[in-house]
């Protein structure tokens, strides 16, 4: 079955992630985090997207893109394919570099930007705690620094009044510093931002409790999400364990596929199925909130 179309619209905002393919190392080296930045200020110059977000990591890529008329699509296909082709040719190798296709996720401007903007941020915290906010290849110093003109960070940082101080503060606490901000610290449009990170964000979510949320959620018994059947609310139910367990790495895919009582193939199925993902988010997110 052929895949479904991005959705597109002028002005969408998407939580872009690209990784290496096998989640290889591809931009270990510092000088190809350098080349995927170049070519990602080529294309912004000839689609006039706005980039408010991203961060390198060694063998991923976030970026937080607001589209113009161009597509998603387009501008992802150009990036991605100019950079293959340079690595593949400087590393004498022919193939895929990075892993099927990258994950476009549409988020809500005025609910998510400021809270996109943080995880993307602090995303080397998790790696590099020596190095932190101040990671270099992350659009953190870009709003902390004069200079730069990758990022479009006039109407993130016009959030706290241009305020570069609390625009530091928002980026470096976690969830207290929204709490702390008082209702006439920002702008109505992010008055009472909540951490509500999409599911994507979730790696820390054991398989019992996925389990446990996912039954109640689609008021089946925990036993029929463990047993072989194709009973289309236990079909449901399954893929949502997967997409909840997708980034825990405590658990394998042999194992999630012995304890769900399916194969290994039909898992990566799941996981490989953008239009299923899609279909399935916003059941994700309810989960969650469980």
């Amino acid at each position: 079955m052929p895949r479904m179309p991005r959705i597109h619209y002028e002005g969408a905002l998407y939580h872009v992630i690209c990784r290496g393919n096998n989640r290889e190392f591809i931009f270990q080296d510092d000088r190809w985090k350098k080349e995927y930045i170049r070519i990602i200020k080529r294309y912004k110059e000839r689609y006039k997207f706005k980039l408010y977000a991203y961060v390198i990591m060694d063998n991923h890529v976030h970026m937080l893109i607001e589209v113009g008329k161009t597509p998603l699509s387009k501008i992802m296909q150009g990036i991605q394919q100019v950079f293959t082709q340079r690595f593949n040719q400087r590393n004498e190798r022919n193939g895929h570099v990075f892993q099927q296709r990258y994950k476009a996720i549409l988020c809500d401007k005025d609910e998510y930007l400021l809270t996109l903007i943080r995880y993307i941020h602090q995303n080397p915290l998790r790696i590099f705690d020596e190095k932190g906010l101040k990671y270099s290849f992350s659009s953190y110093l870009e709003y902390v620094n004069k200079g730069y003109d990758l990022i479009d960070k006039n109407f993130p940082l016009s959030l706290f009044e241009n305020d570069i101080n609390r625009f530091v503060e928002f980026m470096g606490e976690e969830d207290s510093v929204v709490k702390t901000l008082s209702s006439n610290d920002l702008k109505p449009t992010i008055n009472n931002i909540q951490r509500e990170d999409d599911y994507d964000f979730k790696n820390s979510i054991s398989l019992n409790e996925a389990i446990e949320k996912v039954s109640r959620y689609y008021n089946i018994d925990i036993k029929d999400i463990k047993r072989r059947t194709q009973k289309r609310i236990v079909v449901q139910a399954r893929k949502a364990v997967i997409y909840l367990l997708e980034n825990n790495k405590d658990i394998t895919k042999k194992e999630l596929a012995g304890i769900l009582n399916i194969s290994q193939s039909s898992i990566s199925a799941v996981l490989s199925n953008d239009e299923g993902r899609n279909n399935i988010e916003s059941d994700l997110k309810k989960i969650l909130n469980l």
